[in-house]
């Protein structure tokens, strides 16, 4: 991960209502093992955050500056410094109009990943830690606190570039710190909400559950498919990437790897070419499965209190929404 630019200001605000006061860098982060591994961390402790919205710049304008001096910086007018230098003044400037209390490091940070450029902006504050002197004394020194990232975002430069009509090159944090905070750090940002991302996963897995039914899987085969439905999209979230739609459908046949994208398509689920995966809706999106006594039960946890309850006492399941072509073979059955 090539960091090719970094910088770190300082806002001290206080809860006793002063104004912030504004701490300039006078240079970049140099290259250094320390610079490498901050970012190591930052990425690691981003990426498994809960709680993210996807979004797009607004049009520049005198509100929503940040895009326009992002784009300067690209174009090799002015350094990556003077870059965060205004952008850091701009959202000093917000800080105190929104009479927020929430000071920290300001960190920016232009760096590569594979073939992607992604700029990082977040706010972070400073934690208390022990560590151990050479002649063995323990002593309190401050730290970055990358464990609890409240305000960040993520811009895919590249992604910006190269499709400026796509709605979810930046990445967020929606903390619970509360609305007016966020508000006024996306504000900051000039961001605009574009995909919902739970939304976008939970249409993929419904979509999921109606192509595994229309197929009329095995049990054995439908549960192999879930598996690598959830292991792929996971592996993308702890990433911080997408889910790109003909990649999964690759994965999840192999013999047959257009099959489910084109399900997809046939059917206008509506969903992106590429969404960005939420780890709370997959988490609950796992197979129970049971056979006994010529009796084969599998369904989709998520299932467990909508279509399906279980009577722990009784040790009963009320099915409900039961496939058509079961429903027709009961009825036969019954005739």
């Amino acid at each position: 991960m090539p960091v090719r630019h970094s910088a770190i200001h300082k806002i001290d605000k206080k809860p006793d209502g002063s104004p912030a006061v504004l701490h300039l860098a006078d240079a970049e982060q140099v290259e250094s093992q320390a610079r490498y591994d901050l970012m190591q961390q930052f990425n690691e402790s981003y990426n498994a955050t809960t709680g993210k919205a996807w979004g797009f710049f607004h049009h520049e304008s005198g509100a929503h500056p940040l895009s326009g001096w992002l784009g300067k910086y690209l174009a090799g007018v002015g350094d990556f410094l003077k870059f965060t230098t205004a952008a850091v003044e701009h959202l000093t400037r917000l800080m105190e109009e929104s009479n927020l209390t929430t000071g920290g490091h300001a960190l920016f940070c232009h760096y590569q990943q594979g073939l992607t450029e992604y700029l990082v902006i977040a706010l972070v504050q400073e934690t208390e830690a022990v560590t151990m002197t050479e002649d063995l004394h323990l002593m309190m020194v401050k730290r970055l606190d990358l464990d609890h990232i409240r305000l960040a975002a993520r811009i895919n430069i590249s992604e910006w570039q190269s499709n400026p009509q796509s709605k979810q090159y930046i990445s967020y944090l929606k903390g619970k710190q509360g609305r007016r905070i966020n508000e006024y750090f996306r504000d900051f940002i000039g961001c605009q909400e574009g995909i919902d991302g739970p939304s976008e996963t939970r249409t993929l897995l419904k979509a999921f559950s109606d192509f595994v039914e229309s197929e009329d899987l095995g049990e054995e085969s439908a549960r192999e498919k879930t598996n690598t439905l959830v292991s792929y999209s996971m592996a993308q979230a702890k990433l911080g990437e997408p889910i790109t739609l003909d990649e999964l459908s690759g994965l999840i046949d192999e013999d047959q790897p257009r099959s489910f994208y084109d399900f997809i398509k046939a059917k206008d689920y509506g969903i992106s070419e590429a969404l960005p995966p939420d780890k709370k809706t997959l988490n609950k999106f796992r197979r129970f499965t049971g056979r006994a006594e010529g009796m084969s039960i599998s369904f989709e946890a998520h299932l467990l209190g909508d279509k399906i309850e279980f009577d722990e006492e009784g040790g009963t399941l009320t099915l409900r929404g039961l496939p058509t072509q079961l429903t027709e073979q009961l009825k036969r059955a019954t005739a």
